[in-house]
């Protein structure tokens, strides 16, 4: 069984002049960005692996949740789920490396929002509620899908373990 996470970028600041693949991180993002990646480690879900969005605010999040995996975590810079449709993101994760048993993607809506639905219709209910209503800046879905393959992960094979956000987070 392999487990993933979908971990929308933190927020980002929105400063004059700037293209969207090159925004920051706002000072709030600073700030959820390590406490998701605590939560994420203190969860036991820490993974092997890591594709990221190529756009910079995706990159910052990721800079700022990865030393709470000890370093240990090798990722790819992924230019193709930089505002993907759910299609190409789920085509990312069917070719993420078969040794990886928990995978993090670090991107972007809406296609995350829908990605999550796709792949998890059941779960838990509140958390399954709480994904529906809004999926926002650093929010994370726990996905275990019923697959022993990362290229045999398909829409409706998971189950939302958990949907975490900063509000949600002590």
């Amino acid at each position: 069984m392999k487990r993933l996470l979908l971990l929308r970028h933190a927020k980002s600041a929105w400063p004059d002049g700037v293209e969207d693949h090159d925004r920051p991180l706002s000072d709030r993002g600073r700030r959820d960005a390590p406490r998701l990646g605590a939560y994420i480690a203190a969860a036991g879900l820490r993974p092997d692996f890591a594709l990221v969005s190529s756009a910079r605010r995706t990159q910052e999040t990721w800079a700022l949740v990865a030393p709470a995996f000890g370093g240990t975590c090798p990722f790819l810079t992924l230019p193709s789920i930089y505002e993907a449709e759910p299609a190409t993101i789920l085509a990312a994760i069917q070719d993420a490396p078969e040794e990886s048993g928990t995978l993090l993607v670090i991107g972007h809506n809406p296609g995350f929002e829908a990605l999550a639905a796709l792949l998890a219709p059941q779960g838990d209910p509140d958390a399954l509620a709480r994904m529906k209503t809004k999926y926002p800046t650093a929010g994370l879905a726990v996905i275990e899908c019923n697959s022993p393959r990362w290229a045999d992960v398909t829409p409706g094979a998971g189950r939302l373990e958990a949907f975490v956000t900063p509000k949600t987070l002590p």
